[in-house]
């Protein structure tokens, strides 16, 4: 990476870290964007003004207003979509805290990169749009307090136990500066900031806080709701600073993978909903609007709350990767039959030229392999030799080619996927082991049950085996569905880009196809595929997306 200018701040900032340190939320501290009156690292004076107001009239004022000419100038080689290497000369806005009150140095704060020379040739990217590249990962915190130059957003995966959250085995370390390199390389999921850099778009990356994060007293700071009000707050900045930052500010695609997935999904259903200014407010978030443009979720692990269920569904009678064995039937079924119910009450249809009418337990099978999964696999087949589809053909005889299209069983399919990842119940664990039951921990109470089930049949030694009271309000703020369904949010995203692999037993099939109808049933603007083989966090479509990004949002380079 070659340094060809900076801005006001000059070189040896380049090499400023930090530091990490947890204080009481409640504490106003001014972290990295701002000192006791200049910015440390964001170049902001506390007492400037906005020179333009933000979208709906919202005004940037004091520590969050935008320093546009407080950059670094980046020459690096990254690879586009198909792999062919470009020279991208790029604006490096390092870390700036998006809100007034961060709960830490770490986390809370964002990156800028905004393209200004590819292959030599110079890019407007001022009305670009803008891609907001979430690194959240199993719901735990992410920080580019260490970044110097884009797609280095940190997955911080150290200190906690516990597997949910929908983390593939072998997932970057904080040490690899979590999806980064290249285009990527993380399990297959690209690099979105890079790639939407090299397309010409500018990247925002934001730091979340995550469920691991405690202060010095043992209190849990960053579980539920904290990495949605982190993404609203860092949408409201963005906003906010309207003719300040670069790119269009009414073009924000929002991008995430697995619980980033979710939590992209929940930033996209959710904008501009009142159930969240209450920890916006008290996080010193702008006032401005959170809404989104346009939504792009890979894997997404949501919908928690029936999440148990959905997966019993799917993958009940396969065997658990780490026994060999099938989970207690009798459990799988009990799960089964809540899915049967929850599934019935949403009413919800197959996606306009299905064919299907309202998805149940009992059609959800059929719905899933003519509108999903056979048309993965036929495209799949239809892009190898004849010779490798010959062979793979001859190793998965339960696949039949025909005229140019591949037709299976659901049975054959599950007996082809094999082994699911989970135990049972997947999310909520009777034992509070999962990921997800540390989401939604509390004070010093590392994890909690969020269903009925699991707490009544808690193997703790709980004494009280009920939920908590405050959490079915947590399941709203945690729930896209919830704002596609219940609340039908006007300021919703109209646009949604939804991926899955076919192989992926990190979740249910069905959590991003009730997803994507729901979306669909709202009259917005539905992609959703699956890729035929492949497994959590995976990503063959880059450039599709990014041609996508552009079609939905009108912008012409």
């Amino acid at each position: 990476m070659a340094v060809a200018r900076t801005g006001r701040q000059g070189v040896a900032d380049e090499e400023s870290t930090v530091k990490h340190r947890a204080v009481n939320r409640r504490t106003v501290v001014i972290g990295i964007g701002a000192t006791a009156g200049v910015a440390a690292v964001g170049g902001i004076a506390l007492t400037a003004q906005a020179e333009n107001t933000g979208s709906g009239g919202e005004a940037a004022s004091g520590a969050l207003v935008f320093d546009r000419d407080d950059y670094t100038e980046l020459t690096e080689t990254i690879a586009d979509a198909d792999g062919t290497n470009h020279s991208v000369t790029y604006h490096f806005y390092k870390p700036r805290d998006y809100v007034t009150n961060p709960s830490d140095d770490t986390h809370q704060s964002l990156v800028v990169s905004v393209p200004v020379k590819i292959d030599g040739k110079a890019v407007d990217a001022s009305r670009a749009p803008i891609v907001l590249a979430n690194a959240v990962g199993a719901y735990m915190p992410t920080t580019v307090a260490k970044a110097t130059g884009v797609g280095q957003a940190a997955l911080e995966m150290t200190g906690i136990g516990g597997t949910g959250g929908g983390m593939p085995t072998g997932q970057a370390s904080p040490s690899t500066g979590g999806m980064t390199g290249g285009t990527g390389a993380v399990n297959g999921m690209v690099n979105l900031a890079k790639l939407a850099l090299v397309a010409g778009y500018v990247a925002v990356e934001p730091g979340t806080r995550g469920r691991s994060l405690t202060d010095s007293d043992g209190t849990y700071y960053g579980t539920a709701p904290a990495v949605i009000v982190d993404l609203k707050a860092a949408v409201r900045y963005i906003r906010a600073n309207k003719g300040r930052i670069p790119g269009d500010v009414d073009r924000i695609v929002s991008t995430g993978t697995s619980a980033g997935g979710a939590s992209s999904a929940l930033l996209g259903a959710s904008g501009d909903s009142p159930l969240y200014d209450e920890y916006l407010k008290e996080a010193g978030a702008a006032d401005a609007s959170d809404a989104v443009f346009a939504t792009g979720a890979w894997c997404p692990i949501t919908d928690l709350e029936h999440a148990d269920g959905a997966y019993e569904w799917n993958w009940g009678t396969n065997v658990t990767q780490t026994t060999g064995k099938v989970v207690d039937q009798a459990v799988a079924k009990e799960l089964q039959s809540q899915f049967a119910e929850y599934q019935a009450s949403l009413k919800l249809r197959g996606l306009k030229g299905s064919g299907f009418g309202t998805l149940t337990a009992r059609n959800y099978d059929d719905y899933l392999l003519k509108t999903y999964l056979q048309p993965s696999a036929t495209k799949y087949l239809a892009a190898l030799s004849d010779t490798d589809r010959t062979a793979y053909l001859a190793e998965n005889t339960f696949i039949t080619w025909a005229n140019g299209k591949a037709t299976f069983t659901w049975e054959g399919y599950l007996a082809h996927v094999g082994a699911r990842k989970k135990t049972s119940p997947a999310f909520d664990a009777f034992d509070l082991s999962a990921g997800e039951n540390n989401e939604f921990g509390t004070g010093t109470t590392k994890a909690r049950h969020f269903t009925e089930y699991s707490a009544k049949n808690d193997t703790t030694g709980l004494s009280a085996k009920r939920v908590a009271s405050d959490i079915p309000d947590l399941l709203k703020l945690m729930n896209p569905m919830y704002h596609l369904l219940e609340q039908r949010n006007p300021n919703r995203s109209k646009h949604w880009w939804i991926r899955l692999g076919t192989s992926d037993t990190d979740t249910a099939l069905t959590v991003s196809a009730n997803l994507a109808s729901a979306a669909d049933g709202l009259g917005d603007d539905v992609d959703h595929a699956y890729y035929w083989d492949k497994g959590h966090a995976t990503n063959e479509d880059p450039g599709d997306f990014l041609k996508w990004v552009a079609q939905v949002t009108g912008y012409k380079k």
